[in-house]
């Protein structure tokens, strides 16, 4: 445990000492709904600045699914050593993503190369996780829940079959599909209650797409221009006449991966390691590395595919509530969002592979400001709304 978790210590990048405050839970529940039945309304609807969620033919949402889901999502009996849930790592006060660490940690301590990413609009992305490696919310969590490195179950059967002996899940598989627990429906609960994590109407939306002229301040609104115009960011992260998602889905090579890459095989003397808000060691990077396990190169999509050609390119990420779910990048590197705007500011890490889009912006610290001001408005109201139906039972550990 200790040789792993150091190693994520290692790559911290001081992501709390950035962070936000942590998003209170509200109570927005419509009145005479409960929860679950505002939360299938929820997926249901398109949001100011967001589409129709798209749900699949054989698995229509219902509330009893979505029940079913959100139990499913935090119980850390579904792990190997009943320590380890969804929510672990998808922490609803963070955004559903995870300030602490840079890359994610396991069942006791393992490190995860990645970053956790937010599941907030997770239901309008296809292909998942960063690499594309799985195309539906109905089998994604086949991966972590079987990964060593995260929920460490030895097959997925075993998961079923746990399920199966649990009453307490007896009623919710009937009540939510008329039989007991199969790989297909626990997919299909988790699928429909992540669909119900959907935020749009944000300070941008309710310009842009609202026309309401106050909505969005003169910084924000410089910054739009520079999205769309000299710094080019629209081209990967797009936006249509109706709603925005803010990603074309697709896989780039930024140069961002050859950047991390080249840092690991060339490493610092001293990294600086957060022990509590406001207290930073830097140690010798040699000595964490010691007690660390080594960190393999992340070639991105190519570990999918296999393809030369997808060496190094990584999923284009949506932008919304960015700034709740720090740390950026496919492994939590850059800990704020100017460091993010440095890096494409300065061209990425030029090389002849990398995305031609990816280029020398020339802004100056007031363009800096002002694009940033734009992604801070894509923060949207209602999350504290999610939290709340998140946090409606206490998740199960025993």
């Amino acid at each position: 445990m200790i040789r792993a978790l150091a190693l994520s210590l290692s790559v911290l990048a001081l992501a709390v000492q950035a962070a936000p405050e942590q998003i209170a839970p509200a109570n927005c529940v419509v009145a005479e709904q409960g929860w679950a039945e505002a939360a299938l309304q929820r997926s249901l609807s398109a949001p100011l600045g967001l589409p129709p969620v798209p749900h699949p033919a054989d698995n229509p949402p219902t509330r009893a699914k979505i029940e079913l889901g959100r139990k499913l999502f935090f119980d850390r009996r579904l792990s190997i050593n009943k320590t380890m849930s969804c929510a672990m790592c998808h922490v609803p006060e963070q955004g559903f993503a995870n300030w602490e660490l840079a890359t994610a940690v396991g069942v006791e301590g393992r490190s995860v190369n990645r970053n956790a990413p937010t599941l907030i609009n997770v239901g309008y992305l296809s292909p998942l996780f960063h690499d594309g490696r799985d195309v539906a919310l109905e089998t994604q969590f086949v991966s972590p829940m079987t990964a060593r490195n995260e929920m460490a179950n030895p097959s997925i059967g075993h998961v079923v079959a746990l399920l199966g002996r649990l009453p307490d899940y007896r009623d919710l598989f009937a009540d939510a599909f008329g039989a007991g627990p199969s790989l297909d429906r626990i997919g299909q609960a988790l699928g429909a209650y992540q669909r119900t994590l959907v935020a749009g109407d944000s300070p941008f939306d309710r310009w842009y797409f609202g026309g309401d002229e106050a909505a969005l301040g003169a910084d924000a609104q410089q910054g739009f221009a520079l999205f769309t115009g000299k710094a080019g960011c629209a081209g990967c992260h797009t936006l249509g006449d109706r709603d925005a998602l803010f990603t074309d889905q697709l896989f780039h090579d930024t140069g961002y991966g050859r950047l991390r890459a080249a840092q690991r095989d060339n490493p610092p003397e001293t990294v600086p390691v957060q022990v509590a808000p406001g207290v930073v060691h830097n140690l010798d990077f040699a000595r964490v590395l010691s007690v660390s396990a080594r960190r393999d190169p992340d070639l991105g999509r190519y570990a999918v595919t296999e393809d030369p050609a997808d060496r190094w390119t990584f999923r284009t990420p949506g932008l919304r509530n960015l700034a709740v779910t720090p740390p950026y990048m496919h492994d939590g590197g850059f800990s704020t969002l100017a460091q993010v705007i440095d890096f494409y500011d300065r061209g990425g890490r030029p090389h002849p592979a990398q995305d031609p889009a990816i280029r020398p912006l020339g802004l100056d610290a007031g363009e800096k400001r002002a694009l940033e001001a734009f992604l801070l408005s894509l923060t949207s109201d209602g999350l504290g709304c999610l939290v709340g139906a998140a946090r409606t039972q206490p998740p199960d550990n025993h």
